[in-house]
């Protein structure tokens, strides 16, 4: 028994009472051991085996055969159905009865024809609460269904979390009876681990951390494992030390269920719909228990899963949502916004829930944040924004953690990392200690969120993860706590923000560099079905507008765009997913180009396209004098002037300089004939790197592996003239990598084209090296500028501090410039992410050979694309952005009358203004939205031209939210806009 003497030796005490928690070796001497009491056998339990996922209805049709405990099934990928009846003894009366379940797969318990709980051993649900008193009306005799899938919470894979998956792996149940559980039981282990947790993280010798050494050393004297009587005495205790109340200025915590899901990662899309069915009614059964309970849920996307695949399920989160504790947030389908408030709209009934999903941007993981995102979320009606990814930093420590973050065009969101640098907190003193301990911002606001719930694969909050918050609301020691919502937490965050920090730009994640480069098929897939989508928007908006009667496909749009954002999750398009979600992800890109190519042809015909000669479509709005290669009917290919075809769509003037090539060597002959290429080196520089990073293989690059570079040099086929006439040259090599690696290039120059271009094919199989291409130029400057969403932004190209040295690679869209005054050189391309400038080199990411998350990455035969493009001035007014353009979107053919006349639907008055999309308005069919941005950063006024018959013009927001009370003035000229830098401009036109 306890003696005063012993307090001298403090960390015997602690031992102590962790024995008494939970001895590992006397289960019958400890509480932990005591949770379960009597235990009876299932009555019998069978099970059938499916390579597919199937419906509960299909299931329960199959004929089950006898299982036994222990035996395998699989493989990795298949689900297992099992039918368990039970037959509860009667004497168990009065008494909290479950079902125990321990499996080394995920599994969905089936009752009634319904889903009715997630169980998996890593998210610490093993058990399904069959009675929480049994009573004699209950019936004792209970058949359920239990589906398991045959991988883990994390997927399957091989020592490694992130190791490729074993397809052969095989599964098994290891536990699979009933057993009374003693709540009193539960509830003595959550008090007792709750003063042991305060203890080490307050310290012994602070007085608050002593106060509950000695409350749980008297408990353990008090409590007799063996007689359940002596529990409350001890119990009362904990109550008394639990109910010391903090004082006025303590930090609030706002404890938020969640239960984050990647929609694919190491498991494909399927598993994913499952997880949620999983992970969600899990919630709901916490949330009939648990009436204070409050989980936020985003991805619209998933929701739309859960209503096709668990109709029952969802009707139950609409109540609960009804209710204020199943709060849907984000205001995206998976992770951009705009695609997914329409969906969710259709469903949310309160309207603070739509408020909600309106107004917070919730992306607790993601690889980066665009510089433009604040301008996005401000015009889609966002106004508040929550992640967490930016604490993996490699190098620096961001500095706050609630500020404003202002984007390159001056627009402000409120954003709040979590302090405690987690989405998926588990309740714990821990999380709690380090919420206010790491909080940057403590003396500015005093509030912050705690998310809690397993997350990634899913599982998402417990009973036990409730009970240990409910036990902390108010303790002394330690900050408060109340369940809250994301609207609650932000108008708090608002009310104190008068000395809020702000951060200005992009918020650049220090890791995951690789993500840039990984799977290049996927960015390439990416990049040409957000193009052709575009185009058939454009092309479908103008023939409704010819023609009042052709069919704007609207719902197949829906779908196309949907697939495309479904593939834009933060673990497909970086390419850190296993090799069959890449499959799902490719296959999709072929679904989107088949049916955007039969859209795209049909909108051509709606425009009067038929007959012979060719015509040209140009989604753009300049003009555009380029070579195009035709193909008669004979399979011959031949060179065409661009002036001889139709422009169905042609706008402004493009400028045009003069370049000339001399195999590796690029000079730039303008008014100043000045050389490009840096003295003494070589432009087009294929070069190779070892690339082994520390731990997330598909993820990282490190920086160590600069020292590695090996110029790419053996020639198999020299350089020599493919064609050369007076529109287009081209000139071929091929070069060795290795001997299973080679790259063939074709360097085109066109008539009248300010830029070379470099057709490439690399037939990839390395493994563990990263493939660049570098061009050092003959341009000094401290910074290049790259092209981010509507806009670009500045980096520098030294390395003066730890924040330059961290962006040694760095991301970008179509293009990167290096510019001094009067004179610059920039970078473009069809399909990559990645760059570097360091010093006056500028380089081009192509190819990784990552093995893990999948094992074949890379592998095979990749097609890209990239140019150079020397210019004099300033790469606004040298046309960079548009010739970027150009090269991205490609001039269409299509068939033409010899009598057809040009038509010019669009012209913007300043190159400055990009006109980036024209499409038919959601919810008006008689009108069409029309999305224009300043692209070079300054202030403008222009006038949008158009030769359609437009009767009246307003603004909108991103959503197409019609903005002011009066429509905007159509002159004689056209519609005069105002622009400041990098703004974006929606605009309703009334037809």
């Amino acid at each position: 028994m306890f003696h005063q003497p012993v307090l001298k030796n403090r960390r015997t005490l602690l031992e102590r009472a962790e024995k008494f928690i939970s001895d590992v070796y006397f289960t019958d001497c400890n509480l932990r051991g005591r949770l379960y009491g009597e235990s009876w056998p299932v009555e019998t339990l069978a099970s059938f085996l499916s390579p597919k996922r199937i419906t509960f209805p299909e299931a329960s049709k199959q004929n089950f055969a006898p299982y036994k405990i222990g035996d395998t099934f699989g493989p990795t990928w298949w689900t297992c159905w099992f039918k368990v009846t039970l037959n509860i003894p009667q004497s168990w009366r009065g008494k909290e009865v479950h079902l125990l379940w321990e499996c080394d797969g995920e599994a969905m318990v089936w009752r009634h024809e319904q889903p009715v709980q997630g169980l998996t051993k890593e998210g610490e649900k093993t058990s399904y609460i069959l009675s929480e008193c049994l009573r004699d009306e209950e019936p004792h005799s209970v058949t359920l269904y239990v589906e398991m899938a045959c991988n883990g919470l994390f997927g399957a894979g091989q020592g490694s979390m992130i190791a490729a998956p074993d397809p052969n792996r095989t599964f098994s149940v290891q536990k699979a009876e009933l057993g009374v559980f003693n709540r009193d039981v539960q509830e003595l282990l959550t008090d007792f681990e709750m003063l042991v947790d305060i203890v080490k993280e307050l310290g012994e010798g602070e007085q608050r951390g002593f106060q509950a050494l000695f409350t749980v050393n008297e408990m353990v004297n008090l409590c007799d494992p063996s007689d359940p009587s002596s529990f409350a005495s001890a119990r009362t205790l904990a109550h008394k030390f639990f109910s010391q109340k903090n004082g006025e200025s303590q930090h609030t915590v706002h404890a938020m269920g969640h239960c984050h899901i990647d929609s694919a990662w190491l498991w494909p899309y399927e598993e994913t719909i499952r997880k949620c069915g999983r992970s969600w009614v899990t919630v709901i059964r916490l949330m009939e228990k648990n009436p204070e309970f409050v989980f936020t849920c985003s991805q619209a996307q998933q929701f739309h899963w859960v209503k096709k695949w668990y109709p029952g399920l969802f009707s139950q989160i609409q109540h609960f949502v009804k209710k204020g504790q199943f709060v849907p947030v984000g205001g995206t389908w998976v992770e951009m916004i705009n695609k997914a408030n329409r969906f969710v709209n259709s469903w949310y009934v309160c309207t603070n829930m739509i408020f909600s999903a309106y107004f917070q941007f919730w992306l607790p993981d993601t690889f980066g944040y665009s510089a433009q995102l604040p301008q996005i979320m401000q015009g889609s009606g966002i106004s508040h924004f929550l992640t967490q990814k930016l604490s993996w930093n490699l190098v620096n420590t961001f500095p706050h953690n609630t500020f404003f973050w202002e984007g390159i065009n001056g627009s402000k969101v409120l954003t709040h990392f979590p302090p405690g640098n987690s989405y998926e907190m588990k309740g714990k003193v821990e999380d709690l200690i380090k919420t206010v301990k790491n909080n940057k911002d403590k003396g500015r606001a005093n509030h912050s969120a705690a998310l809690f719930g397993f997350g990634d694969g899913g599982g998402g909050p417990t009973q036990l993860m409730l009970d240990r918050l409910q036990r902390v609301q108010d303790t002394d020691g330690l900050p408060k706590v109340q369940m809250s919502t994301p609207d609650h937490l932000f108008s708090q965050l608002k009310a104190e923000s008068d000395l809020l920090c702000t951060w200005t730009g992009e918020l650049f994640l220090e890791l995951h560099n690789g993500t840039y480069t990984t799977e290049a098929q996927i960015k390439r897939g990416n990049r040409q079905c957000e193009t052709l989508l575009h185009d058939v928007e454009i092309a479908s908006s103008l023939a409704l507008c010819r023609g009042r009667t052709f069919p704007y496909p609207v719902e197949k749009l829906q779908e196309l765009w949907r697939l495309l954002l479904l593939n834009q999750f933060h673990d497909v398009i970086p390419g850190s997913c296993i090799e069959l979600v890449v499959e799902d992800a490719l296959r999709y890109y072929e679904d989107i180009r088949r049916a955007g190519a039969k859209l795209l042809h049909d909108a051509f015909e709606g425009l009067g396209s038929k007959g012979n000669p060719p015509g040209v479509f140009n989604s753009l709005p300049w003009e555009r004098q380029e070579v195009i290669v035709t193909q008669d009917a004979a399979g011959k290919t031949s060179l065409g002037e661009p002036d001889t075809f139709t422009h169905i769509l042609c706008m402004v003037h493009l400028y045009f300089c003069s370049v000339y090539i001399f195999w590796s060597k690029i000079s730039y002959h303008s008014a100043c004939f000045r050389e490009a290429i840096s003295d003494g080196c070589n432009g087009n520089q294929f070069v190779m790197f070892d690339d082994v990073p520390l731990f997330w293989d598909a993820w990282d690059v490190m920086d160590y592996h600069l020292q590695t570079r090996k110029p790419v040099l053996e020639v198999v086929k020299p350089v020599h003239v493919v064609s050369s006439d007076g529109l287009r040259s081209v000139v071929s090599l091929t070069l060795r990598i290795s001997d299973k690696s080679t790259i063939t290039q074709e360097i085109i120059m066109d008539a009248m084209c300010p830029y070379i271009k470099f057709n490439t094919e690399v037939k990839w199989a390395e493994s563990h090296k990263f493939l660049k291409v570098e061009f050092p130029v003959r341009v000094h400057s401290s910074h290049a500028t790259y092209e981010i969403q509507f806009g670009h932004l500045q980096r520098p190209t030294h390395r003066n501090t730890s924040w330059d040295w961290a962006r040694f690679e760095v991301w970008g869209h179509k293009w990167a410039d290096l510019s001094e005054h009067n004179f610059g050189v920039a970078l473009l391309n069809d399909c990559k992410y990645g760059y570097s400038v360091h010093k006056n080199t500028m380089t081009l990411s192509l190819l990784r050979a990552p093995k893990s998350p999948d094992a074949n990455a890379d592998m095979g035969t990749h097609h890209f694309t990239y140019a150079i493009m020397p210019h004099s001035g300033s790469f606004q007014d040298s046309s960079v952005i548009q010739c970027a353009y150009n090269l991205n979107f490609p001039l269409r053919l299509i068939q033409s009358c010899p009598d057809t006349v040009a038509w010019s639907a669009f012209s913007v008055s300043h190159p400055a203004v990009i006109l980036e999309t024209i499409k038919q308005a959601e919810d008006r069919k008689e009108s069409l939205v029309v999305r224009l941005y300043e692209s070079h950063g300054s202030s403008v006024t222009v006038t949008l031209r158009t030769a359609l018959h437009v009767r009246e013009a307003w603004h909108c927001d991103l959503m197409e939210r019609q903005d002011g009370t009066k429509p905007i003035l159509i002159t004689s000229d056209g519609i005069i806009l105002q622009f400041s830098p990098f703004q974006i401009v929606s605009l309703l036109l009334v037809l």
